[in-house]
C-alpha cells in the first residue's frame, strides 16, 4: 500500500516557539515544511538556520498573506506575537487550510469571539496550542484521574516557580498590551488544564498578584515594563471543585518548574516537571504506600522545550488532518482559557472576585 502523501505545513512567524514547531515538524512522519512567513528577516534566517543544511528547502515570505495566497500548504502554524494573533487568524481562516494557532489563542475575549465567528462553518481544523496536556507526566495524571484513582476531584492545585520571561524580538513580550497579560499569555495552559482534569466549567476567579522584582530596570522608548512576575489565582467550578494556581517568576532555584497535584474524596496524584515523576496515593493508605513512577512516551522523537508535548500535539494534529478529526484543544477552550485569565487581572485590579460570566459579556 502506498504511503499517503505528505501533509504540507507553513509556518507562519519564525522566532523562538515558530523554530520550536520547525524541530517538531521535522521528526513528525508525513509532515513537510513548505513555507515560513515573518516579516523579521533575522527570523528568517533562523528558520533556515534551524532547518539544517541542505534542508532550508521551504519557500520564504515576508508577509503572512503572500504565504497563503501562494497555496502552499495543507496546515498554517500561527506563532506570531501574541498581538498579532487576531489579524493573521481572521486572514488565514479566509482560506480553506487547517489551523494550529499558538496560545493564547487571542489577547482579549472580544478577539476570540472574533475568531470564533470567523471559523463558524469552516470544514478544516482550528488547533489551538494548550499543550501542556500532552506532557506525558500530566497526560499520565489526568488518566488516573480519570480512571478513579482519586475519587471525584474536588481540589486542583498548580504550581509554576520558573525563570522570568525570555527576551523576544522587538521585546514584545515586557508589555501587557502585547501579552494580554502575565495570567493570560504564561498561565493560560494551567486554568486550560484546570477546566480539563475537573471537565467542568470555571464559573468565578479571585486572585493577588503583582511585578516585584523582574525587569525593573529595563526600559523600552521610555517605558518600563508591565508584565506581573507573581501571582496567586483560586478558580471555582461550577461543580463545586476549586483550582489553584502559585505562579512565580523569579524561583529559578526550584528543584522543579511545574507540580500539579489533583485531590478527591479517594486519593491522590501528583506530577512534577522536568522530573517526570508521577505520585499517586489512596486516603486509605499511609505515605509509604504512594507510588512513584518517572514517566515517559516512547512515542516521543523530538523534546523539545516541553518535554515532548509539542511533538505528541503534532502527531494528534496531523493524524486529525488526515481522518477528518476534531481539533484535540478546540476554540471554546482556547476563548475559556483567555477568560479566566483576564478575569484574574481584573481581581487583582479591582480588589475583587469576578465571575468568568461577568467577562465573556465584555
Amino acid at each position: 500500500m502506498a504511503a499517503p502523501p505528505p501533509v504540507r505545513y507553513g509556518l507562519v512567524g519564525t522566532g523562538m516557539m515558530g523554530v520550536e514547531h520547525l524541530w517538531n515538524l521535522q521528526h513528525v512522519p508525513g509532515a513537510e515544511i513548505t513555507a515560513i512567513a515573518d516579516p523579521h528577516p533575522g527570523s528568517r534566517d533562523l528558520a533556515d538556520l534551524a532547518a539544517g543544511e541542505g534542508r532550508a528547502t521551504f519557500a520564504h515570505f515576508a508577509d503572512h498573506r503572500a504565504l497563503l495566497e501562494a497555496d502552499l500548504c495543507d496546515v498554517v502554524v500561527v506563532a506570531t506575537p501574541n498581538h498579532t494573533h487576531l489579524p493573521v487568524l481572521l486572514d488565514v481562516l479566509a482560506h480553506p487550510v487547517h489551523v494550529l494557532v499558538e496560545k493564547p489563542l487571542t489577547t482579549t475575549v472580544e478577539g476570540c469571539r472574533q475568531v470564533l465567528a470567523a471559523a463558524e462553518g469552516r470544514e478544516q481544523l482550528v488547533w489551538v496550542g494548550l499543550e501542556y496536556r500532552y506532557m506525558p507526566p500530566v497526560a499520565r495524571l489526568i488518566a488516573e484521574v480519570r480512571a478513579g484513582a482519586v475519587g471525584t476531584p474536588r481540589m486542583v492545585a498548580i504550581r509554576e516557580h520558573r525563570f522570568p520571561f525570555l527576551r523576544k524580538v522587538g521585546d514584545w513580550n515586557r508589555f501587557s498590551r502585547n501579552t494580554g497579560g502575565t495570567l493570560v499569555e504564561k498561565c493560560c495552559h494551567f486554568f486550560d488544564l484546570m477546566a480539563h482534569v475537573l471537565d467542568d466549567e470555571p464559573v468565578r476567579v479571585l486572585a493577588s498578584g503583582a511585578q516585584d522584582v523582574n525587569h525593573l530596570d529595563e526600559v523600552y522608548d521610555g517605558e518600563v515594563p508591565d508584565i506581573l512576575d507573581n501571582a496567586f489565582v483560586v478558580v471555582d467550578f461550577a461543580g463545586g471543585a476549586r483550582a489553584s494556581l502559585d505562579l512565580c517568576m523569579f524561583a529559578e532555584g526550584s528543584e522543579n518548574q511545574e507540580e500539579v497535584s489533583v485531590v478527591g474524596d479517594a486519593g491522590k496524584v501528583e506530577a512534577f516537571l522536568p522530573s517526570c515523576e508521577v505520585r499517586v496515593g489512596a486516603r486509605a493508605t499511609v505515605r509509604e504506600g504512594v507510588t512513584r513512577e518517572v514517566v515517559h512516551d516512547d512515542r516521543v522523537a523530538y523534546e523539545g522545550f516541553h518535554h515532548g508535548s509539542s511533538y505528541l500535539e503534532h502527531l494528534d494534529l496531523i493524524d486529525a488532518v488526515r481522518s477528518g478529526g476534531r481539533a484535540g484543544v478546540g476554540l471554546r477552550e482556547g476563548l475559556m482559557s483567555v477568560a479566566v485569565g483576564v478575569a484574574a487581572h481584573r481581581s487583582i485590579d479591582e480588589g475583587r472576585a469576578v465571575t468568568v460570566d461577568e467577562v465573556l459579556a465584555d
